[in-house]
Order: structure tokens, then sequence, then C-alpha cells
């Protein structure tokens, strides 16, 4: 087993298990201990975390109409996240100008890459970075880190035939500072030229004596589990980290190095790599991480639009119908489409429910263009409310007086009602595959 995967598969035997919620919920705290030891996180740490779980879980009572077993998905869910900072994102924006951040981390740790994420990223946001290539053991490692630069248009500095990389560092900052660059990143080797991690660490050391960086961002790899623990405590000892980068969070990664190498340093992790893209790079948050970890999907983006419009308390009360009874009506489509131009495309907000990603239901079936929203907003005006609460009975002729009573086609009419059978059919198969709500494990979604 690597890493934190663990932890997601005894959410999952939790959630199917036929013991009683007691026994259910020792059984699920004896899986998380194992899995968090086999991630060579601290007995203390391991001791405290699930101390904290079971108390919450076996003497704390859940809000009204909210079972037990939904509860305790939440307990959990709330324990890691506040482990990992809770509501609390990182502090993103540097305080001083200019500002050096040095990377480290091993090779393979997608370091390279890393930088030119975080320089695409303050650039997006007004900083003028500027990049230096301070490994001088793998080949064309700045010419890696210089193709990079030049596709965000950030300025890169290296020395390709030189084996001093204090010297690079010193000059590179010197020269990138005259250039008007405000935020400095220095790329460092992952590896010594002499195949020692010894040396390699005295490097480091040695580095960041003589830059004395703002910031020490050390770069994990996401699929990294047990050897976490280990090499963020070693390269801490030597070069103190101030941030975590997770790298190659991409879906099939489930971060098992994250709980351990915070727990080694007691810093924050500040962004997660979330493709191969210079863009595909966000900040980190405790609590979206958590869902993705538990396997509960990406509930805090939804959130935040569901926040974002006025209407979310109706939107939210009608799709919890509709999921709990597997059936959307005509009434629930007028609501959605009327939200739609704010929420995004309906596959869009679905995908983000766990569960839904394992259908068979491409995102050109779910998509409706701005052009068609406003024709079906004026089929659904021109139906009779027998129509609207029983659709099957839409025959030809009633097509026919529709399309005339709202000025669109039968195609038109058509298209509407070929689209509530495809979203009803998927809903029926996601209350065959899983009540959602209790998957969610969180009633504060209205979901």
């Amino acid at each position: 087993m690597k890493g934190l995967e663990g932890i997601k598969e005894a959410v999952l035997k939790f959630i199917r298990g036929s013991d009683s919620y007691e026994k259910a919920v020792e059984s699920f705290i004896k899986e998380l201990q194992k899995t968090l030891i086999r991630a060579d996180v601290s007995i203390r740490l391991v001791i405290s975390l699930t101390k904290k779980i079971r108390e919450r879980a076996l003497k704390e009572e859940p809000p009204p109409g909210v079972t037990r077993r939904d509860w305790f998905i939440k307990v959990v869910y709330d324990c890691l996240a506040d482990f990992f900072g809770g509501d609390k994102e990182p502090s993103i924006y540097p305080p001083k100008q200019p500002y050096t951040m040095m990377l480290i981390g091993i090779q393979g740790s997608g370091k390279t890459t890393t930088a030119a994420k975080i320089a695409y990223f303050y650039k997006k946001h007004g900083y003028r970075p500027g990049l230096i290539s301070a490994d001088t053991y793998r080949p064309a490692a700045y010419q890696q880190l210089e193709q990079l630069g030049r596709i965000i248009g950030a300025p890169v500095y290296g020395e390709p035939r030189s084996k001093d990389p204090i010297g690079i560092v010193i000059r590179g900052v010197k020269t990138l500072v005259s250039k008007g660059c405000n935020l400095i990143i220095v790329d460092t080797a992952g590896r010594h030229g002499y195949g020692s991690e010894q040396a390699l660490l005295e490097e480091m050391k040695a580095i960041a004596n003589a830059l004395k960086p703002d910031e020490v961002v050390l770069v994990i790899d996401a699929t990294m589990g047990q050897k976490a623990y280990d090499l963020a405590k070693r390269f801490h000892e030597y070069t103190p980290v101030g941030s975590i980068v997770l790298a190659k969070f991409d879906g099939s990664a489930k971060g098992g190095g994250a709980l351990s190498a915070v727990a080694a340093t007691g810093a924050i992790i500040k962004f997660i790599g979330i493709g191969e893209k210079v863009h595909e790079i966000e900040i980190f948050n405790p609590r979206r991480f958590v869902s993705r970890l538990l396997g509960l999907g990406d509930l805090e983006s939804l959130l935040e639009k569901l926040k974002s419009i006025e209407e979310h308390e109706a939107l939210q009360k009608r799709l919890e119908k509709a999921l709990t009874s597997g059936r959307l009506s005509l009434v629930d489509i007028y609501a959605q489409i009327q939200a739609m131009k704010k929420l995004g495309p309906l596959s869009k907000i679905l995908q983000m429910i766990p569960g839904l990603s394992i259908l068979p239901i491409s995102d050109e079936q779910l998509r409706i263009s701005e052009k068609l929203m406003d024709k079906w907003v004026a089929i659904i005006n021109s139906m009779t409310y027998e129509e609207l609460k029983n659709p099957k009975i839409i025959d030809r002729r009633r097509m026919k007086r529709i399309a005339l009573g709202s000025g669109t086609s039968i195609e038109d009419v058509e298209s509407l009602l070929k689209y509530y059978e495809t979203v009803n059919r998927m809903l029926k198969e996601v209350k065959r595959k899983k009540t959602l709500l209790t998957r969610l494990g969180i009633r504060g979604l209205g979901m």
C-alpha cells in the first residue's frame, strides 16, 4: 500500500459495511492508524489524530436528519482538514521585494517544471519572476529551464559549463534583479555528481548559507509514500523548509507523502501541481485536498460556485431532491438553465460530485449552448402544467402547439425532451450505484 491511499479504502469499507456503528468506527480507526504508520507518520501524531476522531465520532450527536455514518465521514474530513490547516490558506504573496525562493528536492520530483509553474503563477499576479538554474549535474538542466522560461516569458540565468552552483546563484540573483525581476526562483540539483546523498545535502546547505533565501521550498512527488517522511526530515535538518509543493498531483496520485512531509517539517503545503503544463498549478486548499484524498470529489470547488450566485439555495434544494429521488423535472431543468450561465455547464457541476465520473455520459450530451438555453426557456414557458408534470404525454400534436407558442421548431422541442431523458437516465444510474448524499458526508453543501 502506498502513502495514504488506504484512507480512501477504509472510508469505502466503512460506508459499505454492515457492522454496528461503534464497531465500524473502531475498525476504521485501526485501518487509519495502520495506513499512517506505514506512511512513516510519527506515532504521537497518529495517536493524537485518531483519538480526536474517535472522541468526536462516539460522543458528538449528529445534526437532525443526518445519520451517524454520514456524520462520521464529516468528522474524519474535518479532523484531517484541520491537520493540513483547516480553513486557512497559505500565505502566497511575498512580504518584500525582491523575494528569493530556493527549491529543493530529489531528482525526478518535478522540481524544474515546478519552478516554471511558480514563476507562471506569480507573473499572472503581477510579479516579474526570474529563474536560476543551479543544477550543475543533470545534463540539459539549464536548457530545460530556459525552454520553460521562454514559454512563460520569464528570464532564466544559468552557466551550463560551470560547476560552481553557489557562484551561479549569487551572480544570477544580481543579474536578474538588475533586469527588474522582483521574484527570484532558484532551481537546485536533485542529485550530486558523486552519487552521494550526503554531498547533495551539504551542497543545499552551502547554497542556502550563501544565498540566505527568503523561503526554502521542498518539492515532493505526490506519488511518494513511505520515503516522504525521511526525505523531508533530512532536507529540513540541512535547509529549514518554509513551504512544500506537492508535484504531479494529477488524479492518479493521492498525495501519499503530503501528511508525512508536513509532519516531518512543520511546514505548510503552498501549491499543488495538477498536470504537466506550466499553468497547471493551484494554491493548496486543505479541505479540497482532503476531499480528493478521501475520494469525496472536489466539494469545495462546487461550494465556491454555488456561493457565487444569489439563487444557490433554491437550486441546491432542487438538486438535493433530484439526487435523492433519482429524477429531475422540467421545472428543475428550467431553474438549472436560468442559473447555468453563472454556474457553468451542468456536466462540469455534476463532475464535481463523487460517483458521476464513472458514468458513461459525455460532456457533449450535457452541454447546452446559450442560444439553445433561450429556446428551451421559451418552450417550457409554453407548456401546460400537465405537460410539465408528465412530459411523456407530449406527442407530435402537442409539440407543434408548443413550438408555435414559443416561436421555436418541433426539433427544438424534441431536443429539450431528449436532454430531459438523458439527465434522468443518469440520475437513476447514480441512485442505483450509491446515494450521493451518504458519499459526500457533508450536509452543509445542501446536496
